[in-house]
């Protein structure tokens, strides 16, 4: 999933990083390309740490949305992906019947889209997003 996380250079040469969506989730580096690695790891620790106290993992919010916030202004806004499925317990195996089209389509979007590693990738996220939109 593709998680925003706003970027502030803090003086001359240190970078500051904020995840919204992960209240209390921050990192730095002394370069932009040290921030961005550092961001990844600090998200991963987090998740474990919500995971471990019971906590669900929020869906991303739309940039767009996080833009308007005034103590987020100021900054470089980019989009880090995050497979968050190493959260959300073992993997079941399922035998399930689709519609041939509907399948092919899929496999269209997973082939043309670096963001899915699989077909099962994306069918757990396109659910993910729904049951988070029903709530």
């Amino acid at each position: 999933m593709l998680y925003p996380v706003v970027i502030h250079q803090d003086g001359a040469s240190a970078f500051g990083v904020t995840v919204p969506d992960l209240p209390g989730c921050f990192s730095a580096g002394d370069t932009l390309e040290e921030a961005i690695s550092n961001v990844r790891e600090a998200i991963d620790l987090h998740m474990e740490c919500m995971v471990e106290d019971g906590e669900t993992i929020p869906q991303p919010s739309h940039m767009e949305d996080l833009t308007q916030i005034e103590e987020l202004s100021g900054g470089v806004w980019i989009l880090v992906d995050i497979d968050i499925t190493k959260y959300l317990g073992g993997v079941d195996r399922l035998n399930i019947t689709l519609p041939h089209l509907l399948v092919t389509k899929i496999d269209r979007m997973v082939e043309g889209n670096k963001l899915y590693k699989s077909r099962s990738q994306f069918l757990a996220e396109a659910s993910m997003r729904l049951l988070a939109a029903s709530h």
